[in-house]
C-alpha cells in the first residue's frame, strides 16, 4: 500500500481529521486528478465531473479538520477512491 492509499484510508476512517498533513492532502487531491489554483492562503481544487470545489487552508503544517471532512464527503459522494 503506497502513501496515497494509506492517507486515503486514514481520511475515510475519519478518526484523525485534525492530524492530516496539509501537503499530504494536497498531494492526494492532485493524485486523484484535481487541478489546483492558489490565491493567497487558499488552495482551490477542481475536477471535471465534481460539482463542488474544495478550498484548503493550512493550520500550521496540518489541514483544517473541517476541510478534511469536506474532502472525505466529496471522495465518498463521487466514489473517487475507486480511481486509485
Amino acid at each position: 500500500m503506497g502513501n496515497h492509499e494509506k492517507l486515503l484510508f486514514q481520511i475515510l476512517r475519519g478518526l484523525s481529521d485534525a492530524n492530516i498533513d496539509f501537503d499530504d492532502l494536497r498531494g492526494l487531491l492532485l493524485y486523484i486528478g484535481f487541478e489546483m489554483r492558489i490565491k493567497g492562503s487558499h488552495h482551490t481544487f477542481r475536477k471535471n465531473g465534481v460539482a463542488e470545489k474544495i478550498n484548503l487552508q493550512r493550520d500550521g503544517s496540518k489541514a483544517k479538520s473541517y476541510q478534511v471532512r469536506q474532502v472525505r464527503n466529496i471522495i465518498q459522494r463521487y466514489q473517487l477512491a475507486r480511481d486509485m
